[in-house]
């Protein structure tokens, strides 16, 4: 058992990069229905991650508690695995918490913000005509992917994504790649999001046409929770979009057809207790019950049989594939897995279009 437990933090650092590997065997993460057993050893791996993840509690109390959610995630975690084929759950920085409240602290997409029905206005599809898609696309091996960023407790990921989707397409116009401000528009876009509260990247794109463009995160940097908005700073630089365009509704071909030529933001059913324990492999559920979260589709490919779409998460690198998702595609349904084909949008720059264009 000591050497089980001797190689756990070896075996679950690279678990994200063993993408074809099968998980039949438990142990792909580092534990297994036998080591969970006795709770000795329970001890033990809560008192390792504890360090691994810097967690300090406020008292004893809150520590019993703690441990207790870590011991259920834990059981959920393993038997999950052992049952599943495709994907795989793991511990990171979520393991104390209790799935209400990270539903609570960590999603942040408001779909009811689109309009009095929950429903978008309709736009333009530009690539509806696109043909001879590739094969597979990763925006990440072109340059045009900032390294992955974490929202923290705040449900900024409606930022998140509006900031990466920008990101992609200014370095695919201009070819330089800018990491760009999250919390600009958390005190800034306040019409009709709502910082830490939720919002809708829709809103944000019309945000940073209306205010001439978003400063960088160097100029203005990230502070987890709402600020006072700063407005223009003399000598910062800002980068501009020329629009936004909404991919048709419960349409795969239609994300794949914008996928293939730049980033993509898409809203997602994110609030079940695998989500929140990814690890790795290519996730086909369970999923939540409504569209709560926002991520980035960065790409999309095939894997031992398995086609699936690359998604950027906002929940740091030791969330899911080193901060990625890649969600299964193909599926036959028309909302696909999580409901990622029912709301996504992107932004448009053309050549003349603000600083570094």
């Amino acid at each position: 058992m000591e050497s089980k437990l001797s190689v756990f933090f070896l075996l679950l650092g690279f678990a994200a990069c063993s993408c074809s590997a099968s998980h039949h065997d438990p142990s792909v993460v580092g534990y297994s229905q036998e080591d969970i057993a006795v709770p000795n050893r329970i001890h033990d791996l809560f008192g390792s991650w504890s360090v691994k993840h810097s967690k300090i509690y406020a008292s004893p109390k809150e520590k019993v508690k703690r441990y207790e959610v870590f011991r259920q995630n834990l059981k959920h975690i393993v038997e999950t695995n052992r049952r599943n084929g495709s994907y795989w759950l793991g511990l990171n920085q979520f393991s104390d918490v209790p799935h209400e409240e990270f539903k609570a602290s960590y999603l942040g997409l408001s779909i009811g913000l689109a309009g009095t029905n929950g429903t978008r206005a309709a736009t333009t599809f530009r690539y509806e005509s696109a043909v001879d898609l590739p094969w597979e696309v990763d925006w990440r091996k072109k340059g045009a992917v900032t390294p992955v960023k974490n929202q923290g407790d705040c449900g900024s990921c409606w930022a998140f994504t509006t900031v990466a989707a920008v990101e992609g397409i200014n370095q695919i116009v201009t070819g330089k790649l800018e990491s760009l401000s999250e919390q600009e528009l958390m005190d800034c876009d306040s019409t009709f999001d709502h910082g830490c509260g939720g919002g809708l990247m829709d809103f944000a794109f019309a945000y940073i046409m209306g205010n001439q463009g978003i400063h960088t995160d160097e100029d203005y940097p990230y502070l987890m929770e709402e600020g006072y908005c700063k407005g223009k700073q003399p000598g910062s630089k800002v980068v501009t979009i020329s629009g936004f365009e909404d991919v048709p509704e419960n349409s795969e071909v239609s994300l794949l057809k914008a996928l293939a030529h730049q980033p993509v933001s898409v809203g997602i059913a994110a609030g079940s207790r695998d989500f929140q324990f990814y690890k790795g492999g290519v996730f086909e559920g369970t999923c939540g019950t409504e569209l709560d979260h926002a991520l980035t589709a960065v790409g999309y490919g095939s894997s031992d049989g398995h086609d699936y779409i690359i998604m950027k998460n906002s929940w740091g690198t030791s969330w899911g594939e080193h901060g990625y998702l890649r969600i299964k595609r193909g599926t036959g349904k028309p909302e696909g897995v999580c409901d990622i084909y029912k709301i996504a949008s992107y932004p448009t720059k053309s050549n003349s279009t603000g600083w570094g264009g």
